[in-house]
């Protein structure tokens, strides 16, 4: 999609990954006319200061979320997973990122 008006472009989802952290974050949002531009216009706009190493940029479109109504029904099937929880070993204390 390569509008030529601006307010036609997608608006897509920034996530950066700095360069102490883990994970990627949400850092905001931008319009971009394409995958390209977004990548660039995130780089130029959210790590300036060179603290990323990463950075993902999604269509917002493409985003699909649980909303807050359902926060208990959704979440609930899982409590009765006791399995999922690491209750029933210790972790070694070498083992990083635990």
């Amino acid at each position: 999609m390569s509008g030529t008006n601006k307010g036609d472009w997608p608006l897509y989802e920034v996530f950066v990954r700095g360069k102490r952290g883990l994970n990627h974050v949400h850092v905001g949002s931008l319009h971009a006319a394409d995958d390209r531009m977004a990548l660039t216009h995130a780089r130029d706009l959210y790590t300036r200061r060179n603290e990323g190493v990463s950075i993902w940029v999604v269509r917002s479109e493409h985003i699909a979320a649980s909303t807050r109504d359902e926060k208990d029904p959704f979440f609930a099937p899982s409590a009765d997973k006791v399995y999922r929880h690491p209750t029933f070993y210790d972790i070694p204390d070498d083992v990083p990122h635990i």
